[in-house]
């Protein structure tokens, strides 16, 4: 198997302090907080911008310090995401990807979200595909259906996006597919064979399919955007304490860990 990769999500768009009281919200906490994530064994960093009251924000600015604070304290890939927050449009969504960072979230397809619905029209799809390649950042493949993994896999045969692709299986989104092993397993037999792809499971299904991706040879993602809690009813610390957990349990699996340049490698940044 290759190395695993561990990426930490470190924000999110609806995570808030009243439910997570260590969630990092400026650029310097998430700085503060990515290289802590690094220190325990992330190689990547998935960022989301918020304002200073909490607010989720796609503001170029306000990504372009996020990256400067994370570079200053370690070298892990810093992916940005062009998920946003539901309500956002396209353009505001797809700015961050206009500073070049190495990897930027892709999602293939729309999906209800919770009470909202999570809109990603194949125009907008289109584009963000165009704007990322032509600033030369490698999309992940956001897949929270089976209907958007055969709608990426139409799309790299016409060479819409590029190949070998990377993806990120999320699971356990109330509207999406449930955060199961088998949903796992489905999703993961259709992937194209020199594909590489993560899993990035919601609340408690996190640690269960996190363990079963470092089994199949898959990467995991883990922090508070996905889960706020270590185990039932007790708030984790930090994102670097999930980040441990999931490499104390790689180790005892005998699955060395990726470092950001061998994740470079990987990925084929």
């Amino acid at each position: 198997m290759d190395k695993l990769i561990i990426t930490a999500a470190l924000t999110g768009a609806e995570v808030t302090r009243a439910q997570q009281p260590a969630l990092p919200l400026t650029p310097r906490e998430i700085g503060i907080a990515a290289a802590e994530c690094a220190e325990a064994g992330a190689a990547m960093v998935h960022v989301h911008g918020r304002l200073a009251d909490g607010t989720p924000t796609q503001d170029r600015e306000v990504y372009r310090e996020i990256i400067a604070e994370v570079k200053a304290r370690s070298d892990v890939i810093v992916q940005v995401s062009t998920g946003g927050a539901v309500g956002m449009t396209a353009a505001e969504r797809l700015a961050p990807v206009t500073l070049k960072p190495e990897m930027a979230t892709l999602s293939m397809g729309s999906v209800n979200f919770g009470d909202d619905v999570f809109l990603n029209a194949p125009n907008d799809i289109t584009e963000f595909a165009r704007v990322m390649a032509e600033h030369g950042v490698r999309p992940e493949l956001e897949i929270f259906d089976s209907g958007m993994l055969s709608t990426a896999l139409r799309w790299l045969k016409k060479g819409l996006l590029p190949s070998p692709a990377h993806f990120d299986l999320v699971l356990g989104i109330p509207g999406g597919m449930a955060g199961t092993p088998e949903s796992l397993m489905f999703l993961r037999a259709q992937l194209p064979a020199d594909a590489t792809w993560t899993v990035a499971a919601i609340g408690a299904a996190q640690l269960p399919l996190n363990t079963l991706a470092i089994v199949l040879g898959g990467h995991v993602r883990v922090g508070f955007e996905d889960n706020v809690y270590y185990r039932k009813g007790e708030l984790a610390q930090s994102n670097a304490q999930m980040v441990a957990r999931v490499a104390r349990l790689a180790r005892e699996l005998e699955r060395p860990l990726a470092s950001p340049d061998e994740a470079r490698r990987l990925l084929r940044l």
